[in-house]
């Protein structure tokens, strides 16, 4: 059972006993680690060494532990909190907005699969929710970087039906199954895909040509950010609870 040391942020929290935990952490070097963190909960000074600051969702640390089998929970021995991101818990909607990414990092990732990518989005995102006018596009990079990580990202400048170059302007459609856009019309009750603003589509293109999306208008960043959840909805296939969290930001089926 090799040993590793590693940063971590814990996406995934809950009791094992009155002193013990099992946490779900996504590290920089390992992927995502399921682990057993056995006393974290005794005040004794040996416990209160190893497990320096406690272990929370949604905090930043070191931590050290041995691997086990891919089936199996590692034995994370250490603990040392360096972010708190103390903002998350004075500020309701920085909370929601971290716990759905935290939610859909752990239903993309399976255990023990590097995604340094990922890992580096997340520690970007969850400092950036401290500031009101920056939530959305740090959503949103979050959200663009999680697909292209996994391979993942939508096309967005050929039909993906036709493989015809799209236009540059105009209304187009989002078909989540064939993994992007389409200039197709949709029938009425047509619950295959989404019609996707043009102003919403040039968002997304600048992300890949690299513009992070600076002075786009909070609205666009929205569409955008509910664009990419119902993405991320349906390559899972299924609706996490905290989608809701995006989701319910605009009613409609433009995005």
């Amino acid at each position: 059972m090799p040993r590793f040391q590693d940063d971590a942020i814990v996406i995934r929290e809950s009791d094992w006993s009155e002193t013990s935990q099992v946490v779900t952490l996504l590290t920089a070097a390992h992927g995502k680690v399921r682990g057993l963190a056995k006393g974290t909960k005794r005040m004794t000074p040996s416990s209160v060494a190893r497990f320096s600051g406690g272990i929370e969702p949604l905090t930043r640390g070191q931590i050290v532990g041995t691997l086990k089998p891919i089936t199996g929970l590692a034995n994370l021995t250490e603990w040392d909190l360096v972010e708190p991101y103390f903002h998350l818990r004075t500020n309701l909607v920085a909370m929601h907005l971290a716990l759905y990414a935290a939610d859909v990092a752990n239903a993309m990732l399976a255990d023990h699969d590097a995604h340094p990518g990922t890992f580096a989005a997340m520690a970007e995102l969850l400092p950036a929710l401290a500031t009101e006018n920056e939530r959305e596009r740090a959503m949103l990079l979050f959200q663009w970087r999680l697909l292209t990580d996994g391979g993942l990202w939508p096309e967005l400048e050929k039909d993906v039906h036709s493989g015809a170059q799209l236009p540059a302007k105009g209304t187009l459609v989002f078909d989540p199954h064939g993994g992007g856009l389409t200039s197709g019309i949709l029938g009425a009750g047509d619950a295959r895909g989404w019609k996707v603003r043009g102003e919403t589509v040039a968002l997304l293109r600048g992300l890949v040509a690299g513009n992070g999306a600076v002075g786009a208008p909070v609205e666009a960043l929205r569409r955008a950010n509910r664009l990419l959840c119902s993405y991320l909805r349906a390559v899972l296939d299924r609706e996490l609870p905290t989608m809701a969290f995006i989701l319910s930001t605009g009613e409609g089926r433009t995005r």
